[in-house]
């Protein structure tokens, strides 16, 4: 089976571009929703209270998303701590995933920082998707009612948009331009590639 990695920064519409690879029955592991999951994981949440401190916590003891969020993405330092302990559960998540998805030519890993992981090298093929910084400011605002001073701290902790478009083997764009197209464009060059060593 091929496996793609999309990514894309945030904001760029990564979730609604997944959906419909799945409406054409592509399964697709979601990373960081994954890694949310894995961050609840008491085990985890006592390495992760003693790497970057208890103000991460709520008051019932629990990782507090928006208070995590504040305190690693100011700090390159601690984000890096964080992704060290998580990415290695995320991985293992996702080849456990891997083992039961036999019935299609291919399989997507959703991951925002698929590069800045180093997650693209367990992938064949990488889709990014771009929309302008502009519009992704005004999505992340009304999804997640937050300031742009914090957004603006966690879009400088992914690489740059034209980084992305280098790096990846596809890019699709979703700022105003028709996507379905794309992704059927896609859909069919992928499914009638065969995979390396195969």
């Amino acid at each position: 089976m091929i496996i793609i990695g999309l990514t894309g920064n945030i904001g760029s519409g990564k979730s609604i571009i997944c959906m419909v690879f799945e409406s054409l029955g592509i399964p697709v592991f979601y990373a960081d929703i994954e890694a949310k999951k894995i961050l609840h994981n008491k085990k985890l949440t006592n390495i992760i209270t003693e790497v970057l401190g208890k103000e991460i916590l709520n008051t019932e003891g629990e990782i507090d998303n928006k208070k995590l969020a504040s305190t690693v993405f100011g700090n390159k330092q601690k984000l890096g701590l964080l992704n060290d302990l998580i990415h290695p559960e995320v991985y293992q998540a996702f080849t456990k995933w891997l083992d039961h998805q036999n019935n299609s030519k291919y399989a997507i890993i959703e991951a925002a920082i698929l590069f800045e992981s180093g997650f693209d090298k367990y992938v064949d093929l990488s889709i990014n998707v771009y929309a302008e910084k502009s519009i992704r400011i005004k999505r992340i605002s009304k999804r997640d009612k937050i300031k742009e001073t914090e957004i603006l701290k966690r879009m400088n902790n992914q690489l740059s948009d034209e980084e992305k478009i280098k790096l990846a083997d596809f890019t699709i764009y979703n700022d105003g331009k028709l996507v379905i197209p794309q992704i059927l464009d896609l859909h069919k060059k992928i499914s009638s590639m065969k995979k390396e060593g195969a």
